[in-house]
């Protein structure tokens, strides 16, 4: 597992119960630049929310850390009915302030090198289909259109596959 990654000033590490609410705040910030008209379910207590999936034994929560503070956070476990080999990414923002400066390439990376480590062979998400600038971000990293789950009249969601290197 990976417990810290230093890349210049940039510390990526395993998020703590403690930092849920940073951690909710900065997902806030993030969703709300791709939802015009508001961001969904504003209702969810997401500091909660956080805390669970920080707390999951089965799931992952990196965040990348620069000058002591959160600017970048990734959420993945394998999902319900999934084989082992697989890795679902449920989460992955950026804080806007800090968008092009290579903290969400960093963070990627190491969800890499750890999915690779867990002996993940392949990763899945969603993407909001209005999120132009995460699907250009994605399809950078080599993510694809996945072939299993292609998109649903009226679905607001793009599903994306992306195959884990080898050793």
């Amino acid at each position: 597992m990976i417990s810290d990654r230093l890349n210049d000033a940039l510390v990526i590490r395993t998020a703590v119960p403690a930092e849920a609410e940073v951690i909710a705040d900065l997902h806030f910030r993030a969703r709300s630049t791709y939802y015009p008209d508001g961001v969904p379910q504003a209702d969810v207590d997401w500091t909660k929310a956080w805390r669970g999936s920080i707390e999951r034994p089965d799931g992952h929560v990196l965040c990348a850390v620069e000058r002591s503070r959160i600017v970048a956070i990734a959420s993945f476990r394998t999902p319900d009915g999934a084989p082992a080999r697989t890795v679902k990414l449920f989460q992955f923002h950026v804080d806007p302030g800090h968008w092009r400066a290579g903290i969400g390439t960093a963070l990627h990376a190491a969800c890499v090198e750890e999915w690779r480590a867990d002996g993940r062979r392949t990763a899945v998400l969603d993407v909001h289909a209005d999120n132009r600038r995460a699907q250009s971000f994605y399809a950078r990293q080599g993510w694809t259109p996945d072939p299993e789950n292609p998109p649903a009249d009226g679905d607001h969601h793009l599903s994306l596959r992306f195959s884990v290197p080898g050793e």
